[in-house]
């Protein structure tokens, strides 16, 4: 079988800036599709002259508005460019369409028979824009209505449940007789295992195109390098991070790199799960081997395991799991990784005689609450939810206290090293706020050393906010790095 083809969605305004994406992208792609519900008006009346210009395979597309594109002008006006388009047909079939985009309810007999003799396949598309499709096989199987046809369903899932059932629908394809793909956030899974998807593409636009982006696509560079798209086959061994909503993570990029470095036939994907159970069914369908597991699922995971490690029983969190004959044995590296960052940020080995503010009190505070007793540091756990905090502060032998200007004196008297160990801030941009700076009410004097676990942007707000003040500051990268590379090891039997 071949493997999925990677398709470029050009959705400029002219020709000539779509050739320049073109030849951006051309060593990232199989092919291309040319979006002319997205040109110019005078640009359309020139669109036949693209394959030759393009010099690769090309769909045809003009999509309608109810379909997710931005054609407006009624079906007599898209007939008639979807003819011109068609026209004049070359006996070298590359200068001609290699494929034409029609909805499963658009019927031209006349275009249909003129795609047929000029060697142009049609792939015949469903979509929905507000929710999933129910019996992908049935629905395919009604669109290939010559045999020749491509069949494409693209619809816009609610959950990851809906991603799964088209995973668990998609093993009974045959492979690459089809265009499956679930849109937006939580269908990007479907976009990299395109193979295990049984999927004829994937598609793909550059980061510009906002609309694309919205609704799933990947940057090709990023889906060759960062996921390995063209070596994934059905022996590619899967691994992942779950969390919600999982705007950004940069451990795609670091596993992947080590399975490459390795020669290892894997990948490892984001997985974007509101819950827990919805994210360990998805496992299952796709055949998962292990999973990172981040905000908010670090301790509602805890009951789902076969075994536990003794850090997480201790630590009373879990970030690393593992499928064992048994069931999923889970671990928790964020201690580790936090331990190994804390040395090397501070040049210290141990943090006796200083004292430590923790902020926040979910996951991710209990393995730094654990590392920090692990280096023999003082701390106290300040958190908004009081009985949070405590209920942490009582299991490792730390004071505790509310995240708030009422607790600045307690706060003064540990801020030898703060680490925020909060969401906020993430995705945030400057300047510091109330919304996006856990310590909105507290000056830094500039002595403090601040630890933020949030990695992206580089620099928070409350990061930009303490090295103003003089403090010195670090964000979580390292911590993800060292943590990461520990999850390598669990999942690989390999050291990173």
């Amino acid at each position: 079988m071949e493997r999925p083809r990677i398709c470029l969605c050009l959705t400029g305004k002219t020709l000539a800036a779509d050739m320049e994406i073109l030849e951006l992208y051309r060593n990232w792609i199989d092919m291309v599709e040319l979006r002319v519900d997205y040109l110019e008006k005078d640009e359309r009346l020139h669109i036949r002259k693209f394959p030759q210009m393009a010099g690769i395979p090309c769909i045809l597309t003009i999509r309608r508005n109810i379909d997710g594109g931005q054609f407006v002008e009624g079906e007599a006006s898209r007939t008639m460019l979807f003819a011109r388009g068609l026209a004049f047909a070359e006996q070298d079939v590359r200068k001609n369409f290699a494929y034409v985009d029609f909805e499963e309810d658009y019927y031209v007999p006349s275009l249909q028979d003129a795609a047929l003799a000029f060697g142009t396949r049609i792939i015949r598309s469903a979509h929905d824009m507000e929710g999933p499709i129910d019996d992908i096989p049935g629905r395919l199987a009604k669109m290939r209505i010559t045999g020749f046809e491509i069949p494409k369903i693209a619809c816009m899932p609610r959950t990851l449940a809906d991603v799964t059932k088209m995973f668990r629908q998609a093993a009974t394809l045959e492979p690459g007789q089809q265009i499956l793909c679930a849109m937006g956030p939580l269908g990007q899974p479907t976009r990299i295992l395109s193979d295990k998807l049984n999927s004829f593409l994937s598609f793909v636009s550059p980061p510009e195109a906002a609309k694309m982006k919205s609704i799933g696509h990947i940057d090709p560079i990023d889906l060759n390098k960062v996921y390995d798209f063209r070596s994934i086959d059905k022996n590619t061994e899967i691994f992942g991070i779950i969390g919600y909503p999982l705007e950004s993570t940069d451990s795609p990029l670091i596993h992947n790199s080590g399975y490459r470095n390795h020669g290892m036939n894997a990948t490892y994907i984001p997985i974007r799960a509101e819950t827990v159970e919805e994210a360990l069914e998805f496992a299952e369908v796709v055949g998962i081997k292990g999973l990172s597991v981040t905000v908010p699922h670090k301790e509602k995971i805890l009951p789902h395991l076969a075994e536990q490690a003794p850090q997480v029983k201790d630590i009373g969190a879990c970030n690393t799991i593992l499928r064992t004959e048994a069931g999923w044995c889970g671990y928790n590296t964020d201690a580790e990784g936090v331990m190994i960052a804390l040395k090397e940020f501070l040049g210290v080995e141990n943090l006796s005689h200083l004292r430590v503010a923790i902020i926040g009190a979910g996951g991710a505070a209990r393995g730094v609450a654990y590392a920090v007793r692990q280096l023999k540091g003082r701390a106290c756990i300040f958190n908004r939810t009081v009985a949070k905090a405590k209920r942490i502060a009582d299991h490792f032998g730390f004071k505790w206290a509310t995240l708030g200007p009422e607790s600045l004196h307690q706060l003064d008297r540990y801020s030898d090293i703060i680490i925020q160990t909060t969401s906020k801030g993430m995705g945030a941009s400057l300047p510091a706020t109330e919304e996006n700076d856990p310590l909105y009410f507290y000056d830094f004097k500039g002595t403090e050393a601040l630890y933020d676990i949030v990695y992206h942007p580089v620099v928070t707000p409350i990061m930009h906010r303490a090295s103003l003040a003089g403090c010195i500051v670090a964000n979580g990268y390292s911590m993800l790095q060292y943590q990461a590379y520990r999850q390598f090891k669990y999942f690989t039997g390999v050291d990173y």
